[in-house]
């Protein structure tokens, strides 16, 4: 099993790049329950659930992060990154890079895509906007690689009451074997591109 930190970034404008700094993994039958739900809660299929739980899965859990922009000063926090109400996210991107655990040896890009984009996560809070529960948001992306744990808050104005969404933390799922796949380039080749000039 791979040591493995990750990266995300939302780009659209320049890029808000974080480096997570702690990745807790998560075999997925633990989570069975809390998958199941979704399936009761419409959120996505029991077809595509069994699939994703009779897999070897690995969740890789990332609840605290850093930005890396040196012209954005960020100490290591709990996430609290609003989604919703915004247009200017285009989608979210995660880069997993892992190594051998216990090597000495350079983390190396892992060869799986990890996207999840405005309008997709979009649909699902304006599904969400109409339920009564307030504890327990999580969202996923279409091929549910990507799953974002939310905080529903309320703002109130002078007008009326708002309704945010903010990302709590972010889940990567994907088969434990793939943790070894790695892709050429090194983290700076993959980084570069969400880099601010």
């Amino acid at each position: 099993r791979g040591e493995t930190p990750c990266y995300c970034g939302c780009p659209k404008k320049k890029s808000a790049l974080f480096e997570v700094s702690e990745v807790i993994p998560v075999m997925t039958n633990n989570y069975e329950e809390n998958i199941l739900r979704g399936v009761r809660d419409s959120s996505y299929s029991l077809e595509s659930s069994l699939e994703l739980l009779q897999k070897d899965v690995v969740q890789l859990h990332a609840p605290r992060y850093q930005s890396m922009r040196r012209d954005v000063i960020g100490c290591t926090q709990e996430m609290d990154f609003i989604l919703w109400p915004r247009n200017d996210i285009e989608k979210i991107v995660c880069l997993l890079f892992s190594r051998w655990k216990g090597s000495d040896e350079a983390f190396r890009p892992v060869q799986a895509k990890f996207e999840f984009h405005h309008g997709d996560y979009e649909k699902q809070f304006l599904h969400v906007l109409s339920r009564k529960d307030k504890t327990g948001i999580v969202v996923n992306n279409p091929n549910q690689s990507v799953f974002l744990f939310i905080d529903r808050q309320h703002l109130q104005t002078p007008k009326n009451k708002a309704t945010i969404f903010k990302l709590c933390s972010i889940c990567l799922y994907l088969p434990q074997e793939q943790l070894t796949h790695w892709t050429v380039g090194t983290i700076e080749d993959h980084l570069r591109p969400y880099m601010p000039e």
